[in-house]
Parts: C-alpha cells; structure tokens; sequence
C-alpha cells in the first residue's frame, strides 16, 4: 500500500518557489538541506505527525549529478514552462514499506530504486531513468523512509494542516484505476479538465488557503 508521504512543488528557483508558498498560505517555510545525489535543495513545511509540504529546486551550487535529476528539475525549460503555466504545485511522494515489491510491479512507471540523503537522513527512492514525474505527475513518485521515517514530526509546527487534495485531469476514470492499481490509500479527488493539475486546500492560523 502506498500512503501520501509529502507534497512536491517544482520550482525553477527555490526563492520563487519559497515565495510562491508564502503568497498562497502567508507562511513563510523553514529551509530543509541539500540532495548531494542529485544536486537540488529545498525548504519544508510541516502538514501533520507524517505530512510535509517540500519546495524543491536545482542548487546552483552544487555539481552537476552523474544521472538525471529527480522531479524533472533536469529540464529546466520545462519546468520553467510549467511554472509560468501555474503547474507549481507538481505532485506527491507516496511511502511504502515495500518499495522493491512496488517498483518490481511497477517498475516501468515508476523508476528504479536509488539512495538519497539530506543531512544525517537517508531513505530509498524511485526514479525513472529520465527524471520525469511518473504520467506526468498524474502518479506519485515512492520511496521508503527506512528506520528514519518521515521526518514531519521533528519540524517546526506553524500551524499548517492539510485538509484535501484535488487532481484535475483529462482521463480521470483512467488515473483512477492507476492508483488503484498502485495500492494508493486514500486517493485525491479527481475532476475532469485540463492536466495534470493539482490544488490542494490547507488549513493556516489565517483560515484555509488553497495552494497550486
């Protein structure tokens, strides 16, 4: 079974995207670490005991990583587009306990299984060849934790709570059946239009906010 682990905005710059964020919820996101593996950074919001909110960027200072980039931050045109586009809010991580029994089904979609850390923490993670989001975003990347487990309890709590994910996308019935297929607990709900694109709502010491 997979279970949502932290949401994923993709930004061109983790400034902007930082920004983005505070717009949206008027809080402002402590900054999380660096990704040596893949070159990238972020900055994190707590969302509950096991739930995160991650803006996630290239680091300009880190070195070009041997393979491609998680989060298709190795196309920065794309994400670029994305971004002025609206598509910010990108996705999400889903955890498993069995991440090479998931990857061993679903191999093809979601990637193979590699390494990553960020300070002391270190947890498994799938990543397609390419980088890409698995159908575009439509699907969550997985990972497992290990004997770390999420880290959402450690960080500083301001007061931010999700309360609902909405997936907008062209062949809803479809994607339905994908998550179904993956063992995802808990779907989003899923609205047919133009996407992928997600918008979730969040609770703030400001009221709900919605963020995309």
């Amino acid at each position: 079974m997979l279970t949502l682990d932290h949401l994923a905005v993709v930004a061109p710059d983790l400034a902007e995207g930082v920004a983005h964020v505070r717009d949206c919820l008027g809080l402002t996101m402590p900054e999380g670490g660096r990704h040596r593996e893949m070159g990238t950074r972020n900055h994190l919001l707590r969302l509950g005991e096991a739930t995160f909110l991650e803006v996630i960027a290239v680091d300009p200072d880190a070195p070009v990583p041997p393979r491609a980039r998680w989060f298709g931050l190795g196309d920065a045109a794309q994400v670029r587009a994305d971004w002025d586009s609206g598509r910010r809010l990108r996705g999400f991580v889903a955890r498993t306990d069995d991440l090479d029994g998931v990857l061993a089904a679903h191999g093809d979609l979601l990637g193979q299984a590699a390494t990553m850390t960020r300070g002391a923490l270190s947890w498994r993670f799938g990543v397609r060849p390419d980088g890409a989001w698995p159908a575009d975003g439509a699907v969550p990347y997985v990972m497992d934790w290990g004997p770390h487990r999420n880290p959402a309890a450690s960080m500083p709590d301001l007061g931010a709570s999700l309360e609902a994910i909405v997936l907008t996308h062209p062949e809803p019935d479809g994607v339905t059946h994908l998550h179904a297929a993956l063992g995802l607990a808990d779907p989003p709900k899923l609205v047919k239009g133009p996407g992928p694109r997600w918008s979730v709502r969040i609770a703030t010491p400001s009221g709900a906010r919605i963020l995309t």
